[in-house]
């Protein structure tokens, strides 16, 4: 479904050339769950948003089938992000002033999706996450697991074919995060929804399909 080739990322900093990403080289199939794991500052958050058409590498390809992402206009770029992949952060970013429902909504409204079928879409999901009675809280009504939640069911509105999610539990406690862990298995298992999930649990890592450490600007399989 994806495949990563000869994936590099420089930055300048000053008169040095700081070596991010030295060339990694992946394939992710449909309906895979991976996780990426690694000390901080290594490039993880990085990788993740060259994967996901947020950042532009300095060379290799990130292709999709046989869309080749960087060989597309930028424009075009920013139209395969928003239809093909969804995204998942550690800190929500959910707008304040709108409830759940107008959150979950919000992707489809920009994709120009009518209105009411887009209200419908984003009731089910939230249902499906387990926030059925809270569609009408505001962020700040909710509790940070019910936040992460929103936003998942925001990432699947679009019914994209892959979720990139950036530490998902990383602002969570134990218990919550176990929650939002089971959330995620559960979508993977039984929509086929691919994930690549960059995560410091060690207990979310254990449970993905296949588990990769990142150091030195490459990715190595874990035993």
């Amino acid at each position: 479904m994806i495949d990563i080739q000869q994936l590099r990322k420089n930055f300048r900093s000053g008169d040095e050339t700081l070596h991010i990403l030295t060339g990694i080289n992946l394939h992710v199939g449909k309906g895979e769950m991976l996780a990426i794991v690694g000390a901080s500052g290594v490039g993880k958050s990085t990788f993740l948003h060259i994967v996901g058409g947020l950042e532009k590498p300095t060379s290799g390809s990130v292709r999709y089938g046989d869309i080749d992402v960087y060989s597309l206009p930028s424009d075009r770029v920013a139209k395969f992000r928003n239809e093909r992949v969804g995204f998942v952060f550690q800190f929500h970013h959910l707008l304040p002033e709108f409830s759940a429902l107008e959150n979950v909504m919000l992707p489809g409204l920009i994709r120009n999706m009518d209105r009411e079928q887009a209200m419908d879409l984003a009731k089910s999901l939230l249902n499906e996450v387990g926030l059925g009675e809270r569609i009408h809280h505001r962020p700040g009504e909710l509790s940070g697991g019910e936040q992460q939640r929103v936003a998942v069911a925001r990432a699947l509105v679009l019914r994209p074919d892959v979720i990139l999610a950036d530490e998902p539990t990383g602002n969570l406690d134990t218990h919550t995060g176990e929650a939002v862990h089971e959330l995620l298995k559960t979508l993977n298992r039984e929509k086929g929804i691919t994930f690549i999930i960059v995560t410091h649990n060690d207990h979310l890592a254990r449970q993905a399909d296949r588990v990769f450490r990142m150091a030195e600007g490459n990715l190595t399989l874990e035993s």
